[in-house]
């Protein structure tokens, strides 16, 4: 029985390189030109790497254990994505993210106009854990002041961009923001408080380019448009504003602070929003329960002085939102994008990938510079931030345990590189939707953008210095190097 085993083999460097040409290309062509989902485009390239590591000997067998292997070293973070779809739902129907939003607009002052477009947007960004969802609604709102006002729209553009990418990429609700922890093995709250290091510095840069920029361009003399007042109007009539609304938020920041387990903070969390939404809302028990699973919509209220046909577009698109269910196409993708990077891990294909790509990298400062240019490439070519954000993350991870440093650097360099970068370029689905939703063309609003290119150049600055780099413990490396060879057998 044994006479016949198959021997196995190392892959060659164009073997190991063909599946991901092959993914490459057909991301480009079925993503980029059909409009194709990209799961079962990425499920093709799996196959590809999957005949490929049959062809140098491995079984079925081994494919499979491989996948399932990622799969359930990924299940925290799994958990943790859907937690989130249930929490912004909660968060939704039991006021506290509207209250956010409420309080947020009524600060609006034509005299920082682009510096209270980007903080506002910023917040309501971080507690959605959505930029689109920002920019789609608070930020629309904005675009209306900087058209009452005859203002510069493409720099108000740019404030939104910022400001909504802001809050997304440090939102422990942000799809993006789980991804590129589970994708790298962080812990979820490490991961956020690392990027300060190279966020912080933009989102300042940023806010004074804003500010003296709104007192040259815009000054005092605008007014804010109706539709602003009609927002906060409707959002006033649909919600009874009272201060438990906010504890769900003080239980998330002290559950970060303390660094308590996300997923129990997340729930107990919840459950107090949907405490406040039956008891101060009258929302029932079936229709809180359905909105941590559908979503909240606005055709849940049912008070006697609201008609939900009569809102204008803009309260469907802020308030619509939320459920477990909202989750579900990221896990799909991160799902297929995990299948495929277990199947090309049985073969050892990846890491001959990568050591060839790491053979000019000399120090930490290299190894940032080939990470961001890995990652732009990747965002350029597949269009798709979810997948570039996982397969870089997945890739690369093992080099920089290697080398010494913790996975939170490479977490970090990739929301530098992919997350804050997706919109600024015309072709990406973020790209489109930023400027279809502002009504500005990317590359009018790019230069405005100042988070979103201002991430990497920091990134690289600290790799080369040394400052905010975070090291691995012996005992930690140790570890990490023996997970890796177990991971390869």
């Amino acid at each position: 029985m044994g006479r016949f085993t198959k021997m196995k083999k190392e892959p060659n460097l164009f073997l190991a390189f063909v599946p991901v040409i092959s993914m490459i290309v057909l991301l480009s062509l079925g993503y980029g030109f059909f409009d194709l989902p990209p799961e079962p485009i990425i499920i093709v390239s799996t196959i590809i790497a999957g005949i490929i590591a049959l062809y140098l000997g491995y079984s079925f067998e081994d494919i499979m254990g491989s996948v399932s292997e990622k799969i359930g070293k990924t299940m925290p973070a799994i958990l943790i994505l859907i937690t989130v779809g249930f929490m912004i739902g909660a968060w939704m129907i039991g006021g506290t993210i509207p209250m956010l939003i409420y309080y947020g607009l009524k600060i609006i002052n034509p005299e920082y106009l682009f510096l209270i477009a980007f903080l506002v947007t910023a917040i309501v960004a971080i507690f959605t854990g959505t930029s689109w969802g920002a920019a789609g609604s608070i930020g629309v709102a904005f675009m209306g002041v900087a058209i009452g006002m005859d203002t510069n729209l493409a720099a108000v553009a740019g404030a939104v961009v910022s400001g909504a990418y802001f809050g997304d990429k440090l939102s422990p609700l942000s799809d993006t923001t789980n991804l590129a922890a589970l994708s790298t093995g962080v812990d979820l709250y490490d991961h956020i408080k690392h990027m300060l290091y190279t966020t912080l510095p933009s989102f300042f840069i940023a806010g004074i380019v804003y500010l003296i920029a709104g007192f040259i361009i815009t000054g005092s003399e605008g007014t804010i448009p109706d539709k602003v007042f009609t927002i906060m109007d409707t959002l006033d009539q649909i919600f009874s504003w009272n201060l438990l609304y906010l504890l769900p938020l003080v239980i998330v920041l002290y559950g970060a602070i303390r660094r308590k387990p996300t997923i129990p903070v997340m729930l107990l969390a919840s459950f107090i929003a949907m405490a406040n939404g039956m008891v101060f809302e009258n929302f029932s028990l079936n229709q809180v329960v359905m909105a941590t699973l559908n979503g909240f919509d606005i055709s849940m209220i049912n008070k006697a002085s609201f008609d939900a046909s009569s809102v204008i577009k803009d309260i469907p698109t802020l308030l619509n939102r939320g459920g477990m269910i909202s989750m579900m196409n990221t896990l799909l993708i991160a799902i297929c994008a995990i299948a495929f990077a277990g199947t090309m891990m049985v073969s050892n294909s990846l890491n001959v990938i990568i050591q060839s790509l790491l053979k000019v990298v000399k120090g930490t400062g290299s190894l940032i510079v080939t990470t961001i240019v890995t990652c732009l490439t990747t965002i350029g070519v597949t269009s798709n931030g979810q997948i570039s954000i996982l397969i870089p993350g997945e890739a690369l991870k093992d080099a920089y345990v290697k080398r010494g440093l913790h996975p939170k650097n490479l977490s970090r360099t990739i929301e530098d590189s992919v997350t804050i970068i997706e919109p600024i370029l015309p072709w990406t689905a973020a790209g489109a939707y930023m400027a279809g939703t502002l009504g500005v063309p990317t590359l009018s609003y790019l230069p405005w953008a100042i988070l979103c290119y201002t991430g990497i150049l920091f990134a690289t600055i600290w790799g080369f210095t040394g400052f905010g780099i975070t090291k691995l413990e012996n005992n930690d490396s140790e570890k990490q190097q023996n997970l890796t060879k177990r991971m390869i057998k």
